[in-house]
């Protein structure tokens, strides 16, 4: 215990240190647009950092850049040490003194929010309103001279002035925007956020940024087109805006931003997610649009995305072990997959699949329904028919001539750093169809605990909301195929199962699962690890390498081949040539160092990989035995965990009702399904006789 008090002191310092150097950021977005900045702290900087190896770019990397990578470093440090203590279970009340700030509410055009995200986004819309107002102040000082530079009319140079702080904003909102979807994120946690939880920031960011880069552009067409100056739409001026890139950029985000519609994304998923790899060509020309320089503003945000996207990239690459796959009535299949003994993960957490057969590029992510502890070998997910790509699984996994081997390639998990399920005197899981896949590994998890560890557990309540009887199969895969725990298991669960269409119990039986073995393939591996056991410290060591590799060669090149010529004047050499160099330093800077990282724990996970092989290889002569074993634990009856199960016929639960009678001092509940369920429950939670309630959204993919 006295190492976890060590522990938990050293992560509040990191944090405490992290919040220093961000409010040190922001306070440098606050006074960038006044005169402060332009007329005193501008000149200081520049004096102070005036070099021959990074010129202008240098002081700007050093405000901006750094202190945010800076901050990843120390989230890597901050993930490590919550790692080794989640080890150490513990069990203890809720605080109860700032409960107020993570009481749901729904806000209309936002879903479900709490006030301490209500608070942020305030901050964040005021921070932009500020930025955009006082750089308004700032640039219209130069209206007479540019006025009478370009011989136009003082409204017209205004409405031009106007039109670039509405881009240069839009700056400010891109440099957020990557932050949520970088999945392996260091910076995240430190917040208590996962990317899953926080694509509705990228969501919210994504429609300002584009909002207002689109109204940049309009206001621009606008303004040639008053001045008589529309051939200014095909410029590529090399030494300062190029029009052309900037327009080039727009197109791409626009095409971007139109297939989020939401009516678009649900019918033509592929579309939207085909049209999202435009981002690439969004950034590029968005950087040779407005130059490096003030591209390093919002370079940290995706330099970091960068890094976890090549991660990504080089983890998929791999085939992984396809075990075995339980096939249920439902039109729903359970995958179990082989996966390293070094691999953990939390509940709840989330894993993307990708069947080569089905398509080469389209990844879907599944929430794992497995716990690392519980089974140390097998990585499950349960997936249902609800689109082409599923249904196509489905009827190839599931076809009366089943294939004896599949080719599967994954990214992740991706989950919470910690939970706090052990907190609550009571867990109340309320989930709609697909949305028990979460729950199944939060009860595995928690059955582990209590069985294995034989440490104390909530009591569990699930009510579960299926359309029709055929669902109810669902529940049998709460328990895993092995590892299955023996009826001592004292996990205190019960489960109240509604089927809202169908009035009586039918008279057919229900069937079992049906179970698939898979062979294994000599180029198949088990899921491991990306970066190994360390992969934090393996992170915060490719950030940290790659951007002095970057800074290496930028200030080389600049020494050698811009600084000649320019001068540090800015001014005269080619803005396309830096930002490309640019562009193709940091790829090469990232690329090196997450190859060798990569290329080092591939060996060390190949070497366990090995020695799992050689373990299984010892039973495989008894695979027939094992597999009738298998069958065997999956027809342990249900009850050998749980204490009872109610199934309801043509009704839904009574929410309200049934948690407000709850009487214990900590509730968790946990909803996990359709929007409409999750506001009602939320709504439940936020009422004033529901002190003892406390209200999470559980995100789900199957």
């Amino acid at each position: 215990m006295a190492s976890s008090a060590v522990i938990t002191i050293i992560r509040g310092a990191i944090l405490l240190l992290a919040l220093i150097v961000f409010l040190g950021n922001i306070m440098m977005w606050i006074i960038m647009p006044t005169d402060t900045y332009y007329n005193d702290w501008l000149l200081h900087i520049l004096t102070a950092t005036n070099s021959t190896f990074f010129g202008i770019q240098g002081p700007i990397m050093l405000d901006f850049t750094l202190p945010i990578l800076f901050i990843a470093v120390l989230g890597c440090i901050y993930m490590l040490l919550v790692k080794r203590n989640r080890s150490i279970i513990q069990r203890g009340k809720r605080d109860q003194n700032f409960k107020f700030l993570k009481r749901p509410m729904i806000v209309k055009g936002f879903g479900i929010v709490n006030l301490t995200e209500l608070a942020l986004f305030t901050m964040f819309i005021a921070l932009c309103v500020w930025y955009y107002a006082d750089y308004v102040r700032h640039w219209f000082k130069q209206v007479p001279l540019l006025q009478m530079t370009r011989r136009e009319k003082v409204w017209q140079t205004k409405f031009d002035r106007v039109a670039i702080v509405t881009g240069t904003t839009g700056n400010l909102c891109l440099t957020f925007l990557f932050y949520p979807v970088t999945r392996k994120s260091s910076i995240l946690p430190m917040l208590g956020l996962t990317s899953e939880a926080s694509i509705k920031y990228h969501i919210w960011l994504g429609h300002i940024t584009m909002g207002l880069f689109t109204a940049h552009g309009f206001l621009y067409i606008v303004y040639w087109t008053l001045t008589n100056r529309l051939s200014e739409m095909v410029k590529w001026d090399d030494h300062y805006v190029s029009n052309i890139a900037g327009e080039i950029s727009l197109l791409c985000g626009l095409a971007l931003w139109i297939t989020t519609y939401p009516k678009i994304r649900r019918k033509m998923f592929e579309l939207f997610l085909y049209t999202h790899y435009l981002y690439i060509f969004f950034i590029i020309f968005f950087i040779l649009h407005i130059g490096i320089g003030f591209a390093c503003i919002m370079l940290p945000g995706f330099y970091l995305f960068v890094i976890d996207r090549y991660l990504r990239f080089l983890q998929s690459r791999q085939k992984v072990q396809l075990v075995s796959a339980r096939v249920l009535s439902c039109e729903v299949i359970e995958l179990n997959f082989s996966k390293s003994r070094g691999l953990n993960y939390t509940p709840t957490s989330t894993i993307f699949i990708n069947v080569p057969t089905i398509s080469k590029l389209q990844w879907h992510p599944f929430t794992i329904t497995s716990s690392s502890n519980l089974e140390a070998e097998r990585l499950s997910v349960v997936i249902k028919c609800e689109g082409s790509w599923t249904r196509n699984l489905y009827d190839v996994v599931s076809s009366p001539s089943s294939i004896d081997h599949l080719q599967v390639s994954v990214e992740g998990p991706y989950g919470p750093a910690s939970t706090h399920f052990l907190r609550h005197d009571k867990l109340v899981m309320i989930s709609g169809g697909s949305g028990i896949t979460p729950f199944i590994s939060i009860i595995r998890e928690l059955i582990y605990i209590t069985c294995t560890l034989k440490c104390e557990t909530p009591k569990i309540t699930l009510i579960s909301v299926f359309k029709n009887s055929s669902h109810l199969s669902i529940l049998d895969l709460i328990l895993p195929i092995s590892n299955t725990p023996s009826n001592s298991c004292n996990l205190d669960l019960q489960i109240e199962a509604y089927v809202t269409r169908e009035k009586v119990h039918p008279k057919d039986k229900i069937e079992s699962p049906r179970t698939i073995l898979f062979k294994p393939n000599s180029d198949d591996v088990p899921i491991s690890p990306t970066l190994g056991p360390n992969s934090w410290l393996w992170l915060a060591a490719i950030i940290s390498s790659s951007f002095i590799i970057f800074l290496v060669l930028l200030g080389s090149f600049t020494q050698f081949v811009v600084y000649p010529i320019d001068q540090n004047t800015n001014k005269l050499y080619s803005y396309t040539k830096k930002g490309s160099m640019n562009m193709l330093f940091i790829c090469f800077s990232i690329v090196v160092a997450s190859s060798a990282a990569f290329l080092w724990t591939k060996k060390q996970n190949a070497k366990e990989a090995k020695i799992q092989v050689l373990e299984e290889s010892r039973t495989s002569e008894s695979s027939n035995s094992s597999f009738g074993e298998d069958i065997e634990m999956e027809s342990l009856p249900i009850e050998s965990i749980i204490k009872s199960v109610n199934v309801h016929y043509g009704q839904r639960p009574d929410f309200e009702r049934i948690l407000l009678d709850m009487k214990e001092s900590s509730v968790g509940v946990l909803v996990s399904g359709p929007k409409k369920m999750r506001q009602d429950v939320a709504a439940i939670c936020s009422h004033g006789q529901a002190d003892n309630l406390h209200f999470e959204s559980i995100s789900f993919t199957w």
